[in-house]
Parts: structure tokens; C-alpha cells; sequence
């Protein structure tokens, strides 16, 4: 094969064969022997319609069961006074998802091998322990998803549970990408059904936009910043890195065609946040002004809102949303674990590969929906507490993540000239260091529900300022060479070499301080959540 990518297609460092070779899209096919030309206009629109999944089906995949709740209770408590923070939090999302595709493309490797390869495997170890354990309760959340809205649809759990169990099993039985992918279009299509809800809500613009101005000037309360996390907390998610890289090698996407990929994250990104704040102002506009207002319990109960205020269509509709957005956030994340176990052990990991020719990638799978499924089903189970958990864990854990991301995204070793430039390193940071905001005020809320949550987010913002500062003017004594604008034809050309045969990472003593002071106030920020759960269910 040509040496199009720097080194040879047969040398890029996958793990399984299956990853190499031609895009294969829900569209068609696009050959990847040879870099791709300038064509016309209908021909880019045909290839980034064929390249592009990844971005949009890890986006739609973030409407999960428990961001849809978030934004029910949202729309039903405050109206749209909190809508706009979703913008804010899209942009943070398509900038990580944009590291990690960029990653996926250029390495032909998955997040998790990365992070063993290049800080070892005992951190290698603790990323994939988070991301098993998150991944195991977010899949219960969604199954808690659809026994809400088989509830309201009048089917019961012991029916509905076991049915989007065999559900997620066979989305994934194919073995072929094309029809896997296809099939997660139809769940992304299925997000549509906003828009006729939306009509029978029946929106006041001046009202709704009384509630945005209001919610932007009226105040910090305790209720208000509480949902501001939550809806951070709920929306940006560990998951969304090794699934996005995983599944961008999984459909072979190389780094000539990344301009392609980077346009399909752009477009998943605008998907997510229309459809997270069209399902607010449905919620506002339908509750705002009735006895319903203010009176959210979780996203069963507004379905059935819904119904007596609209009719029941609007609860039907409602309860659809829920579950396509359950099943569809529950197969992208037990995908981002069996992904990572695949990387980690090196068994093959494909979706162009069957059952029977890849038993532990499936396996896993399997076992991470049957234990859920099990879970939910559980008498008495704690369901409300364990979704409250997920939420707050989810905050706790989303930091480390983005701090291996950001490393790995500049390490020319493995990204050579598709290293961050220097604007997007800042704003990294800055994101980073704004969810470690909401991840230590989230704990402390969890720990100690009754502390005021306005001095301690003010506390925690300026440290984290003053630190940021005192970065950045340590970074400009210290400057190192990282243009801003690489050579495009080195790009072209370049992919990263076989894993084995990179230069160790130079060991940087601040940075080995840094990473066990992040793990350890994660480990104990886990903890302490941990107890208050404890101690909630027993209460």
C-alpha cells in the first residue's frame, strides 16, 4: 500500500486488522489509498456525509435518560432562566470531542491504550477503573430511563427492562459497521419528535424570553447553581472521549480526512445543544404560570405533566424521547467501555467483526447491560439515589479525564504537528479548570447538602483563577516552540509511528506532583460521594 499518511496504512499502530482499511458509512464507502482531492462541492457534501457518525451519534448520544431529566427539571422549575448555559457547555464539548477525534485519526489508536502507553500502567489502570464504574452506573441510568417511560406507556418493567436489554444486544449483532451505524441514525432521526412537541407547547417568546433575561440577571440562589452543575455535570461525561476515538478508529477515519470528521463533531454539537433547549422551553412554556411549575420529581412525571397540560400525545411523545435517548445513550456507553477493555487487553475490538470473532469485546458488552439490566430490576433499589450518585460522580471524575486528554494533545510524539496550538491549550485549561469548579462544589453540596453553595463556588472560582494565572505567566517565562500554524503538507503526511518504537515521555516532576494530587483529591472526593450515598440509602 502507498505510504500516503507518513508511514505505511499497514504500519499504523491498530490493534486489530479490522481497523484498517476503507471508510465505511451508513452512506457508502470512501477509499482511503490516496489522500482526498479537492473536489466539487457535491462531492465534499457526498464524502462528509459518508465520513461523518462518530461526532453526531457521540453527541445525540449525550440526550441520555439522565441529561433529559436534568432538562425537564430545568425547563419545569426555572422556566429557561438556564437554558443559555448549554451553549457554553456545547462549546466544551465540541473542543474535547475535537482532541479526541483528532487523536483517533492521526494514532489509529483508542484513548485508552494511549493513556497506558504513554503514563503506564498503573494510571493506565485507574483511567480504566473510573471508566468501568461510571460506564456500569450510567448504563442503569439508563435503564432507569426506560422503566420511566415504559411506566408512563403502560408497559410494565419486567416486560420493557428484559426487551431493551435483548434491544442493545442486537443493535450491536451484525457484525457490520455500515448497518450498526445505520441503525444509529434512525435513533438520532428519532430526536425529531421535538419538533412537533415543541409546536404543541405552544411557545410565548416574550415569555420565554422574560425567563432567559431574568435567570441571567437576577442572581446567584442555591437552587440555581445546584442545576447550573447538574446540567454541566450531566452533559460532559468521561465516556464521550473513549467511545469518540474508539469508534473514529473503528470506521478507519486517518488524518487526511479529519477536516471531514472535525465538521461532523461541529454538527453533532449544534444537534445536542437544539435539542437539550428545545426540551426546556417545551417544559417552560408548557408549565410556567400552572401548579405544575416548580413541581419537577423525574422525567416519568413529566410525561404525565405533559399529558394533562397538552394532551396526551405530548406525554407519549415525551416518553418516546426518553427512551430513544436510554437505549441510544446506553449502547454508545457500554461501546466506550468494551472499547477501552479491548485496548487494554489487545483482543479484537470491532464492529465490523461478529460475535464469534470477537467474544470479549461483545462479552463485555453483554455483561455490562445484563448487570445493569439486573440492577434496575432489583426490589427496592435505591433508583432515585443512584441517579442523584452518577450525576455528582460524573463531575468527579470528568477532570482527570480531561487532563490526560489535554497531555496527550500536546505530546509530539504522538501527534507530531496536529499538537494543540497555543489558543486551544488555553481554552483547554480554562475548561478544565472550570469543571474542577463545579466538581469540588458539587462535592461538597453532596456531603453536606445544608452548606450555602454562593461563597463556596465564589472561593473555588478564585483559587482556580489565581492558579490559572500563575500558569500562564510560568508558561510564558518558559516558553517552548508550538506553532500556531503548522505546516498543512506536514499534516498530510504525517501519522504517528508504532506505538513501541516512540520515545518515553520525558518525566516532568511538576507534572508527577500534579497528577497524584488530582488523583488523590478524585479518589477522596469519590469516597466521601460514596458515603453520602451510604448514608442516603439508609436514611
Amino acid at each position: 500500500m502507498p505510504a500516503a499518511f507518513g508511514y505505511p496504512v499497514e504500519r499504523r499502530s491498530v490493534l486489530d486488522r479490522a481497523h484498517r482499511g476503507d471508510i465505511e458509512g451508513a452512506f457508502g464507502r470512501v477509499p482511503t489509498h490516496a489522500p482526498p482531492s479537492r473536489a466539487d462541492r457535491w462531492r465534499r457534501i457526498a464524502t462528509l456525509l459518508i465520513v461523518m457518525g462518530p461526532g453526531l451519534v457521540v453527541m445525540a448520544g449525550d440526550n441520555e435518560a439522565g441529561s433529559i431529566s436534568v432538562y425537564g427539571q430545568a425547563g419545569q422549575n426555572f422556566g429557561l432562566s438556564f437554558a443559555w448555559i448549554l451553549l457554553p457547555v456545547a462549546g466544551m464539548l465540541f473542543i474535547n470531542q475535537e482532541m479526541v477525534a483528532r487523536l483517533g485519526a492521526v494514532t489509529g489508536a483508542g484513548h485508552a491504550r494511549l493513556i497506558y502507553e504513554r503514563f503506564g500502567r498503573r494510571w493506565g489502570a485507574f483511567a480504566l477503573f473510573d471508566l468501568l464504574v461510571f460506564a456500569l452506573l450510567t448504563i442503569v441510568i439508563q435503564f432507569i430511563g426506560v422503566d420511566l417511560a415504559a411506566g408512563y406507556l403502560g408497559i410494565d418493567r419486567y416486560v420493557a427492562v428484559p426487551i431493551a436489554a435483548g434491544a442493545l444486544l442486537v443493535a450491536t449483532a451484525s457484525g457490520s459497521f455500515r448497518r450498526w451505524e445505520r441503525m444509529m441514525y434512525i435513533l438520532v432521526g428519532m430526536n425529531l419528535l421535538i419538533i412537533p412537541l415543541a409546536i404543541m407547547s405552544r411557545p410565548q417568546p416574550l415569555a420565554l424570553a422574560h425567563d432567559v433575561v431574568h435567570g441571567t440577571s437576577g442572581g446567584l440562589s442555591q437552587a440555581g447553581v445546584l442545576l447550573a452543575i447538574a446540567l454541566a455535570g450531566a452533559t460532559v461525561a468521561p465516556w464521550q472521549l473513549f467511545f469518540h476515538q474508539s469508534n473514529v478508529v473503528d470506521k478507519r477515519i486517518t488524518g487526511p480526512w479529519f477536516h471531514y470528521e472535525r465538521g461532523d463533531t461541529l454538527i453533532g454539537a449544534a444537534v445536542f445543544a437544539v435539542v437539550a433547549i428545545a426540551v426546556i422551553a417545551v417544559c417552560a412554556s408548557a408549565f410556567d404560570g400552572t401548579p405544575f411549575h416548580g413541581q419537577f420529581v423525574n422525567a416519568g412525571d413529566v410525561a404525565r405533566d405533559l399529558a394533562a397540560r397538552l394532551g396526551h400525545p405530548a406525554g407519549v411523545i415525551f416518553a418516546v424521547l426518553l427512551l430513544n435517548g436510554s437505549i441510544l445513550g446506553a449502547i454508545v456507553v457500554t461501546l466506550a467501555a468494551s472499547y477501552a477493555i479491548g485496548d487494554v487487553s489487545g483482543v479484537r475490538h470491532s464492529l465490523h467483526r461478529s460475535w464469534r470473532d470477537a467474544p470479549t469485546f461483545y462479552g463485555a458488552y453483554a455483561a455490562l447491560v445484563t448487570i445493569a439490566a439486573a440492577a434496575v430490576l432489583l426490589p427496592r433499589a435505591p433508583l432515585g439515589i443512584v441517579t442523584t450518585a452518577v450525576q455528582a460522580f460524573a463531575g468527579v471524575l470528568l477532570p482527570s479525564a480531561l487532563v490526560f486528554l489535554l497531555l496527550l494533545c500536546n505530546d509530539r510524539e504522538v501527534l507530531g504537528p496536529w499538537v494543540n496550538p497555543r489558543w486551544l491549550n488555553a481554552v483547554a485549561a480554562t475548561t478544565i479548570a472550570l469543571l474542577l469548579v463545579l466538581s469540588g462544589v458539587l462535592t461538597f453540596t453532596t456531603i453536606l447538602p445544608n452548606v450555602r453553595v454562593v461563597p463556596i463556588l465564589i472561593a473555588f472560582a478564585g483559587a482556580t483563577a489565581t492558579t490559572l494565572l500563575l500558569l500562564g505567566v510560568l508558561t510564558l517565562w518558559r516558553r517552548t516552540p508550538n506553532p500556531d500554524h503548522p505546516d498543512a503538507s506536514a499534516r498530510r503526511i504525517w501519522s504517528m509511528p508504532p506505538l513501541d518504537t516512540l520515545a518515553r515521555p520525558v518525566r516532568s516532576r511538576g507534572r508527577g506532583i500534579g497528577l497524584v494530587v488530582l488523583r488523590v483529591y478524585l479518589t477522596l472526593a469519590a469516597l466521601a460521594l460514596l458515603a453520602a450515598v451510604i448514608r442516603s440509602t439508609s436514611a
